[in-house]
């Protein structure tokens, strides 16, 4: 990788995000636990939540990620708590199209991904940067699933 494409893939934006993850840690009680890992990379990210109304009142992830993933963990602490399953699917399709198909940045909640936009141009890279938003479906389908009148 050329030094001018690092410089575009970690900017400041997103290493500042990737030091200032919200909601660290994992919950006493979770209604539902998701958990991703990269095969490349190996990074991995653990999602908790606890649903009220079918959307989350609680959310805690524990990651162990590079700055990508980091970075997109950052976003996903932000933006998840109030959401439901399906917010969250929607926001995975948007990310999704954002790097593969050269889609549009997600919109808000997820607009903060803009920061990631650069990882499109590394397809090596895009398993890191969806793995906290995959987390979190995953532990909100599974809070569904076990709880459903959560």
């Amino acid at each position: 990788m050329a030094d001018r494409d690092l410089l575009l893939l970690y900017s400041d934006r997103l290493l500042a995000l990737a030091a200032n993850i919200p909601r660290l840690g994992r919950l006493a009680s979770p209604h539902g636990t998701g958990r991703r890992r990269s095969p490349t990379c190996g990074s991995t990210v653990v999602v908790d939540v606890r649903l009220e109304g079918g959307r989350i009142a609680d959310f805690a992830q524990e990651v162990r990620a590079c700055a990508l993933g980091q970075a997109a963990a950052a976003v996903v602490g932000a933006a998840a708590p109030g959401r439901s399953a399906d917010d969250l699917r929607q926001g995975v399709a948007a990310l999704r199209a954002m790097l593969r198909e050269g889609g549009p940045i997600p919109p808000p909640p997820w607009h903060g991904f803009e920061a990631l936009l650069p990882a499109r141009d590394h397809p090596n890279r895009h398993a890191s940067v969806l793995l906290a938003l995959e987390a979190t479906l995953d532990a909100a389908e599974a809070a569904c699933a076990a709880v459903p009148s959560a």
